[in-house]
């Protein structure tokens, strides 16, 4: 999971950085944020982002969003077949 507004780097570079990177090119990669700009939800999907989700404002709404999240992501969402690294 991937945040926007981090402290000292913008998620977007994190999200390029991990796409350049063929190690991480294909690691599942959600952007959970505050965000209501459309331009950071374009540029999420652009750069190859898997899903870009909006933090609910309440605690229980966020609480209930991260389960559904886990669940999706644990019990239906078919991974990417494993390559060996040399």
């Amino acid at each position: 999971m991937l945040d926007l507004k981090l402290p000292k780097v913008d998620g977007l570079s994190v999200l390029r950085r991990l796409r350049a990177e063929p190690r991480t090119h294909v690691l599942p990669v959600v952007i959970l944020t505050t965000s209501k700009e459309e331009q950071d939800l374009t540029d999420g999907y652009q750069m190859g982002v898997n899903s870009y989700i909006r933090k609910p404002v309440s605690f229980e709404q966020f609480v209930e969003t991260v389960h559904h999240l886990g669940m999706y992501w644990l019990m239906l969402n078919e991974p990417p077949p494993q390559r060996d690294t040399p």
